[in-house]
This record gives structure tokens, C-alpha cells and sequence, in this order.
């Protein structure tokens, strides 16, 4: 049989990874992974997530062996879709497995996606979104690939889901379906166990909303600080963005 293509989209937090997981899935002739390093994460840090302990208990706690895991699939559909989150991705954490995937980038502006996290979580560090290693994993894949792998903005998405989506796949190389703009509401089996913190507008969601209003933000001092830090990372993926 052969193996499945796998496409591993890297994203930092409170993007929407979710809805795109939920797009893929809804091809339904793809797989969705989420998140799968999560717990491996945790397990590292020691940080205090919501619903640390379910999560733990969910996914393997060792990087080595969620690789592991993804390289051997389980699965009879053409395509797997694997969620990945940037910041989960520790130094000591490889990613030799990333040559078995077609990788690509979801960007979101760094101050729209602080005022998003402290909404869940009110402590938060730059590297606890992800952009300084999004864009080192970025580098990764380019040097790998010798050009630029395929990068979108989730504004751009809201704007144009066809338009945007149907540019990925191409990059991706595998087919367009407009079965990707729409899905039914609710929760997955697939939805790892930490959904009930942080997937609320997700599960009411049948399709890609509106983009939201592009109204200038005023981030408090500490988070400013941590905005114009991403900032330059963020921008090293936005020149490439597909358009």
C-alpha cells in the first residue's frame, strides 16, 4: 500500500490552526493529527497548561517516540494532516522527521495573536508563542528544500478561503476540493483532550468566518515588548506568504 503524504503545518498559538485542521479534515480523504507534541511539551517544561494532567495522560511524554508514532500511520486515506505547534518544539527536541513531510507556515501578526492568548492564559513569554522558532524551522525547511516552503497568513484565509486555500494545495501539490470550506459543528474524535479549553469558537464554527477588524491595538507595556521582539520573525515568513 502506499504511504500517505503527510503535511505538517506549523503554526504558532491562537492562529486559526484549528479551523485550517478542521478544513483538511473535511476533505475526507485526509487524516488530521493535533497537536502531537503537546504532551511531550508539558512533560519537558513543567509548565501549567489548562488541562495539563488530561494531556499528559493523552500523548506519549517523549518527543522521540511521538516521532515515532507519526512516522508509522495508521491510516488508509491518501493524505494526513499533522497540526503542529511552534513553541512546542523544544532545543533539544529533534526534527529530522520533518523530511518526511511537505511543511508548510501559518502566520498570524504577532500583537493580534498576544491579545488573543492573554484572553486564555495571562502569563506569557516570547517563547511561549512560538515566533523565534517558527522562523528557525522555517530556515530549516528552506535549506532543505533550497526555496522557500509554502507560507499563509490566517487573515488571508478569512479573506479568500478558496482562493487562498486552493494556492496551498497547489504549493503542497495535492488536489483543491471545495469540500475544505466547510464542515460540521461540534467536537472531533480527533480533537486532542485539551479541546474543552481552548476550542469553544472551533466547535461552533461550520466554515471559516470573517476576517476580523483590522482596528489598530494598544497591547499593555510588557506585551508590546514582547510584540516587537516577534515582530522581526514574523516578517522573515511574510515576505514569502503565498498571495
Amino acid at each position: 500500500m502506499t504511504s500517505p503524504i503527510r503535511i505538517a503545518m506549523w503554526s504558532g498559538p491562537r492562529n486559526i490552526s484549528t479551523a485550517m485542521m478542521r478544513s483538511f479534515e473535511a476533505r475526507g480523504d485526509c487524516h488530521v493529527v493535533d497537536e502531537p507534541f503537546y504532551a511531550a511539551f508539558l512533560s519537558e517544561t513543567g509548565i501549567d497548561h489548562p488541562m495539563t494532567a488530561e494531556t499528559l495522560a493523552s500523548q506519549p511524554n517523549d518527543w522521540r517516540d511521538v516521532a515515532r508514532e507519526l512516522s508509522q500511520p495508521a491510516t488508509d486515506k491518501p493524505f494526513i494532516y499533522e497540526k503542529h505547534m511552534t513553541h512546542h518544539m523544544l532545543p533539544g527536541f529533534g526534527l529530522d522527521w520533518m523530511g518526511q513531510c511537505r511543511n508548510a507556515f501559518l502566520i498570524r501578526d504577532p500583537a493580534r495573536v498576544l491579545a488573543s492568548y492573554t484572553q486564555k492564559r495571562e502569563d506569557v513569554t516570547l517563547a511561549d508563542i512560538g515566533f523565534v522558532q517558527q522562523a528557525e524551522i522555517f530556515a530549516r525547511e528552506g535549506d532543505r528544500l533550497g526555496h522557500a516552503p509554502p507560507v499563509v497568513e490566517g487573515v488571508d484565509v478569512l479573506r479568500d478561503p478558496a482562493g487562498t486555500l486552493s494556492k496551498l494545495c497547489a504549493a503542497l501539490g495535492i488536489p483543491w476540493t471545495a469540500n475544505m470550506l466547510s464542515w460540521r459543528a461540534g467536537s472531533r474524535a480527533t480533537d486532542g483532550v485539551w479541546a474543552p479549553a481552548w476550542y469553544d469558537a472551533v466547535e461552533r464554527s461550520t466554515g471559516f468566518g470573517p476576517p476580523p477588524e483590522e482596528t489598530p491595538l494598544t497591547l499593555a507595556p510588557h506585551l508590546q515588548r514582547i510584540a516587537d521582539e516577534a515582530r522581526p520573525h514574523y516578517e522573515a515568513l511574510v515576505k514569502w506568504k503565498i498571495s
